[in-house]
């Protein structure tokens, strides 16, 4: 029965500290804030906002993956990330597949 306590107890190490935390959710407000800013008072014209908005997007998942999700920790953090690298390649794949055969592919009547 003291089984499953020991074990619980070797995997909260691989979690990350309140400090970690801490700065993974102030990140996030922060990755937040930037386009709502950026939207709200028009600072940028449409292309350079969308710019923005992906960007940011992508360090919020990043941000996300590496302070919450704790890729990069544990002991098949190599593996974890290569096999998220293969899914996000099979995705663009798809969705850049996807789109090309809608844009070029269209019957003209």
């Amino acid at each position: 029965m003291s089984q499953p306590h020991t074990d619980s107890h070797q995997n909260h190490d691989a979690h990350g500290s309140l400090k970690s935390y801490i700065m993974g959710f102030a990140l996030s407000i922060i990755l937040t804030i930037i386009p709502l800013v950026v939207v709200m008072n028009h600072m940028l014209n449409r292309t350079g906002t969308l710019v923005l908005i992906l960007i940011m997007a992508i360090l919020q998942f990043v941000v996300q993956l590496l302070f919450f999700m704790h890729v990069k920790e544990g002991e098949n953090a190599k593996w974890n990330i290569m096999a998220l690298i293969f899914g996000l390649v099979i995705l663009i794949t798809i969705v850049a597949g996807s789109i090309w055969i809608m844009t070029y592919n269209q019957v003209a009547h």
